[in-house]
């Protein structure tokens, strides 16, 4: 179901707090956020905005201060509800002397997997994430890029529904990028649901469907990505190829030439542009959260409009 919440948080926060019990620092501010079933969901901020917390919040690694979180209908508190989540964090903490292989059998066993399923599941995510050639090799000869795929395969080795990715890029080559992100797509065509973190704004504006910015632990900036980028004055007509005849007609009529494969539509910003513009207007503007409408007016703005 496609507004079925698969995460549904309520009036978050999270104060972290000295030896004394004096308030350093809140991580988080009244965060209210929901992921629906069968999309990705990105979830943006420079350091220190609360992203990393959040994601600690939801697998139960931290409790927060005030607030209520809900993952797959179960309190976040709930740990039963971490048979159907998968983990892929910044750093990936595996054991540099076992394989691929091992690795998985591993990861297999904590989840009560049977001998059968482990192995079925090691050779479809070794494939899958294309270390097949490199199954045999100890974690300690990998590459950091080798390692994040790995990494990735042992967060799906239960089959999960839910899928957290912290900076799931890191440390991949342009390729390598190109076909985690291909990944992360197909765990969305199979019906999973994803949530990532990510500093490579490009990787998020190719592959999730909404996203959330973050700021000083408060929501900044909530919506699609097609919507909040779209710049709402201009209008673009995009064609193949056409004669010198239909250029010099073409602001008369355009279907008068029957040009093929055109489309109309509003241009997009840069997911760039969209963060790096919240975080400065946020810093402006503290306690601030801005509407779809002021977003595409900062980008008719920034266009030159």
């Amino acid at each position: 179901m496609a507004n079925e919440p698969v995460i549904e948080i309520r009036n978050l926060s999270k104060i972290y707090r000295d030896f004394w019990g004096r308030k350093k620092v809140q991580a988080v501010k009244s965060l209210n956020l929901e992921v629906y079933r069968g999309e990705v969901f990105g979830l943006l901020g420079p350091n220190g905005s609360g992203k990393t917390t959040t994601m600690k919040m939801l697998l139960g690694l931290l409790f927060p201060t005030s607030g209520e979180m809900k993952i797959l209908g179960k309190p976040a508190s709930d740990v039963s509800k971490n048979e159907k989540i998968g983990y892929l964090p910044e750093e990936s903490y595996l054991y540099r002397f076992l394989n691929a292989d091992e690795t998985l059998d591993f990861y297999g066993r904590l989840f009560n997997m049977s001998a059968a399923d482990r192995n079925r599941r090691a050779d479809e995510l070794i494939e899958m994430v294309g270390l097949t050639k490199a199954r045999r090799r100890q974690l300690k000869e990998y590459s950091k890029g080798m390692t994040r795929r790995i990494g990735l395969a042992q967060a799906l080795i239960n089959d999960p529904e839910l899928v957290l990715l912290d900076e799931p890029t890191s440390g991949l080559d342009p390729i390598g990028t190109r076909e985690m992100k291909d990944l992360i797509l197909k765990l969305k065509a199979s019906g999973k649901t994803v949530v990532m973190c990510s500093h490579q704004l490009g990787d998020v504006q190719d592959v999730c469907d909404r996203i959330a910015v973050l700021f000083q632990g408060e929501l900044k900036v909530l919506g699609r990505v097609d919507e909040l980028l779209e710049i709402r004055d201009e209008m673009q007509i995009r064609t193949g190829s056409l004669s010198e005849e239909a250029q010099a007609e073409i602001r008369k009529v355009l279907d008068k030439h029957n040009v093929k494969n055109a489309s109309i539509q509003r241009p997009r910003a840069d997911l760039e542009e969209l963060f790096l513009r919240t975080v400065r207007e946020s810093g402006e503007r503290p306690g601030r959260r801005f509407t779809t409408e002021e977003i595409a007016a900062g980008a008719d703005k920034a266009s030159g409009k």
